[in-house]
């Protein structure tokens, strides 16, 4: 019998999970055992799970689940540099370089564990089968918009925080872009016709600023792209991939751009393949806005794990795309399994 352990995020700020109760009733129907820990932060409560058919385990418990269970969760493990000698399934950002997944890999390698990276769970044509990719863009372009609004009254973005369903997150934005005074920026978007970009620029609509949709065939040139700096906004939606132009470089620090702004919802600053070159580290809830330059102003944000700022409405869209997938592990094996494990084969194999 396959069992899937769905585990409790351990990160700050996390409340999603990637399955509901409806999707858990649907595995056990299916033959399967689901087990979920209890967790008081899950914007979902427990006690859903276990009316659905799930064994309820406490909170972290997974490391002493049975050597045969499937460990599902989302964002990145307690970081106690301990050998994993399960099957997860999580996104694991080890493939492109990034120091700390070299280290998950590490650990991989020395538990005899395996990663299902859920950034990989792709179809024959390499096309993601599940993303956050547009909650990620709506609320990324949200934060950029906080850290305008900041900037144009001499300020730095304060801390941000997780809303109960989009419409606060809605009212609370236009409040702050009211009270500036200013007339909307404009706003650029690359990668505009993807699930990522595609969120930003309903944001930005929904907030009346006007949206520069770019993508692949704007970008095909390869740069430069001045066009980006003759924006208020940048908000890059294109994943760090080899051959990735550079859209923001290193001399964009400079004075003689309108360009105040960067929100990198890809958010991979340590890959050598990332398209901004004026910052080199992530941002977080409490501290969303890096001031990289000061005259005029330039803030990147680059918070990673976005789609958490609106916990209940990811969840849900993440969750019905993945349970599909997740209904086939019982024939790991073959499919996007088989092919995520490749995937983390070849790139184990490179550490």
């Amino acid at each position: 019998m396959t069992h899937v352990w769905v585990r409790a995020e351990s990160r700050a700020n996390e409340d999603r999970v990637g399955i509901t109760p409806d999707g858990v009733a649907t595995l056990v129907r299916n033959g399967m055992r689901v087990t979920v820990e209890d967790s008081p932060r899950r914007i979902i409560p427990t006690e859903g799970y276990r009316k659905a058919g799930a064994d309820i385990a406490p909170e972290g418990s997974w490391p002493d689940a049975p050597a045969d269970a499937i460990i599902f969760g989302l964002k990145e493990l307690p970081d106690d540099g301990s050998a994993l000698t399960h099957r997860h399934i999580m996104f694991g950002h080890a493939f492109k370089g990034q120091p700390a997944g070299q280290l998950l890999l590490r650990r991989f390698r020395a538990g005899g564990g395996t990663l299902y990276d859920l950034e990989y769970l792709l179809d024959e044509d390499g096309r993601r089968l599940a993303a956050f990719g547009y909650w990620a863009g709506y609320a990324g372009a949200a934060v950029s918009l906080k850290c305008w609004a900041a900037q144009q009254q001499g300020g730095v973005c304060g801390p941000v925080h997780a809303y109960a369903d989009k419409n606060l997150l809605i009212e609370d934005l236009r409040a702050r872009m009211d009270a500036t005074g200013h007339p909307r920026p404009h706003a650029i978007v690359i990668g505009a016709k993807g699930r990522v970009g595609s969120g930003a620029a309903d944001l930005m609509t929904a907030m009346g600023v006007p949206v520069t949709r770019w993508d692949i065939e704007e970008t095909a040139h390869g740069g430069p792209f001045p066009e980006v700096l003759a924006h208020e906004i940048f908000i890059n939606a294109i994943l760090a991939r080899p051959g990735a132009p550079v859209f923001v470089p290193a001399e964009a620090i400079n004075p003689g751009r309108a360009l105040t702004v960067i929100g990198d919802v890809a958010c991979d600053p340590t890959s050598d393949f990332s398209p901004i070159k004026v910052y080199d580290r992530t941002t977080t809830w409490d501290a969303p806005a890096l001031r990289v330059a000061d005259d005029p102003p330039l803030d990147v944000m680059a918070v990673d794990n976005l789609p958490s700022m609106l916990p209940r409405e990811s969840s849900a869209d993440y969750a019905a795309q993945l349970l599909p997938v997740l209904a086939r592990l019982d024939d790991i094996d073959a499919g996007a399994w088989a092919r995520a494990r490749a995937i983390f084969r070849d790139n184990l194999n490179e550490v």
